[in-house]
């Protein structure tokens, strides 16, 4: 298994984030293929990252070691799910926007009944957390070995990637580090808007 993404230091996290797409990732029976991605880096670097400006009792995880899943809840009610990748002690994530549901299609469809089409599964952060039924308990848990999701590397190559700015942050929202396989009708609409909270994402 080639975790070559997981060996980048974490001012590559924006190459991270290209090699996490085609990645599986499985929880509580549903698999989804990542099909997009966004990159967040660290202290003093990124403003739209949670790590901007420093360690808190939230954002800790970011800080490694890389592999472990970054979770965390958006206007009180969606999660979030994030891969921490870069070396120990310096923050890097990749938000997992949006995946194909490739196994456990009749439970994804139970979990997101207002899905029009298969595509719209896992089209977005929180539908993607939703079709995988992963909470913020799944915080700062393994991604490789006894956590509740489980990455697995892609079955075959994924084939040309685009890349374009970040959604729904207030601060480098122009930064080129949302990166989606070329064509795939899984990837989410992309909708440059600022959000009400002051924060950023990661």
């Amino acid at each position: 298994m080639s975790t070559d993404w997981m060996d980048l230091p974490a001012s590559a996290v924006d190459e991270a984030a290209r090699r996490l797409l085609g990645w599986r990732i499985t929880a509580n029976g549903v698999t989804a293929r990542l099909t997009e991605v966004e990159a967040y880096s660290g202290l003093g670097e990124d403003p739209a990252s949670h790590a901007h400006r420093g360690r808190t009792g939230r954002n800790t995880v970011m800080f490694g070691p890389a592999g472990r899943l970054y979770v965390y809840q958006i206007y009180g009610m969606h999660f979030c799910a994030n891969v921490v990748c870069g070396e120990t002690g310096k923050a890097a994530a990749v938000l997992l926007r949006a995946g194909e549901v490739v196994d456990g299609i009749e439970m994804a469809r139970a979990r997101r009944p207002a899905a029009r089409r298969d595509t719209d599964l896992a089209a977005g952060p929180a539908k993607l957390m939703q079709v995988l039924a992963l909470t913020r308990a799944a915080d700062d848990t393994p991604l490789f070995g006894a956590g509740p999701a489980v990455l697995a590397p892609p079955d075959a190559p994924v084939g040309p990637i685009s890349a374009g700015p970040r959604v729904g942050v207030t601060s480098a929202h122009d930064v080129p580090w949302r990166f989606w396989i070329t064509g795939d009708p899984t990837v989410s609409g992309y909708r440059r808007h600022t959000p009400r909270a002051r924060s950023g994402r990661s």
